[in-house]
């Protein structure tokens, strides 16, 4: 089996003439949560419609499961993604109990029992037999709705976009609990989509970012807060000399840098001066997630 849930290869979308899609790259693996960041219009759901049915792309190829969109079975693991795309597909004169219902018959499980359970995991089992229409629910208890929906097919993945638009601190809050439950207890695979990256922070283990209908980078939670890490970024002319001087500091080696996790300067170039080694470049970073996104996207102007 492969370690990939979604594979996503050169994938190309055009709307009237337009790319919305331009050579679109992507890789998920088992038991991520992928967190997907773009700016408004960077064509996030554009890649989810094409994943989960709602359009074809024009070029390019995505697999599901291992299973390539060229292939007729795709339809059968197609059936092992749950989604809530743009806002949740529920019935807003229903309650909660009669929307499970109307999913079950859609998704063809008819499980009372297990309506009420799924119900209960996504936190709404105290309303489950309240005759309350859904129109007069919280921004908050309507995204757990859809998400309890989006479960009743026993999806491995599930794919949320911008789940935490407009809900207030405590929906949040209740949404990333819910998320994290799901991956660790249940080993469900999430695709996240945000333009805002705080909100991924404490739930995401991935990060695709696009832009403009490119993958600009992926990159694990891990190296993201490496990249992110306050620091003086150095190109020298040594690099090996310059490790072995810098060992009693906090430093990372990328492939041409090096990245001194210190605030002090004058101290580093010291001692790069002092030992022969020829500093190329250095400059500063502030350590902040958002501002290592917006530099790797080409800052505000394609905000």
């Amino acid at each position: 089996m492969s370690e990939y849930i979604v594979r996503c290869k050169d994938i190309t979308k055009l709307y009237n003439g337009k790319k919305v899609l331009d050579s679109f790259s992507m890789n998920v693996r088992y038991k991520d949560v992928y967190g997907f960041v773009g700016e408004n219009g960077s064509g996030k759901t554009t890649i989810i419609r094409i994943l989960t049915g709602l359009v074809h792309q024009n070029s390019g190829t995505y697999e599901l499961f291992g299973k390539s969109s060229n292939n007729i079975d795709i339809l059968k693991e197609r059936k092992k993604i749950g989604a809530v795309v743009e806002s949740p597909s529920i019935y807003l004169n229903l309650s909660a109990k009669d929307n499970m219902l109307m999913q079950g018959i859609l998704v063809g499980n008819n499980d009372k029992n297990r309506h009420r359970k799924i119900i209960e995991l996504v936190g709404l089992g105290d309303i489950y037999d309240d005759k309350k229409k859904s129109c007069d629910y919280s921004l908050g208890m309507r995204q757990r709705l859809g998400i309890a929906m989006a479960l009743l097919s026993n999806p491995e993945l599930i794919i949320l976009d911008e789940p935490m638009n407009g809900l207030d601190p405590e929906g949040i809050v209740e949404i990333r609990n819910l998320i994290i439950k799901l991956n660790k207890e249940y080993n469900v695979t999430f695709i996240i989509s945000s333009h805002i990256l705080t909100e991924l922070e404490l739930v995401a283990t991935t990060y695709g970012i696009i832009s403009h209908g490119h993958m600009i980078n992926e990159i694990s939670k891990e190296d993201l807060e490496l990249e992110s890490k306050p620091g003086i970024v150095l190109s020298v002319n040594d690099m090996k000399k310059a490790e072995a001087l810098l060992k009693a500091y906090d430093y990372t080696v990328t492939t041409n840098r090096i990245v001194v996790h210190s605030n002090n300067i004058n101290e580093i170039m010291k001692l790069m001066i002092d030992n022969d080694i020829i500093v190329t470049s250095i400059e500063t970073k502030n350590g902040n997630i958002e501002d290592y996104y917006l530099k790797l996207i080409g800052g505000n102007n394609n905000a």
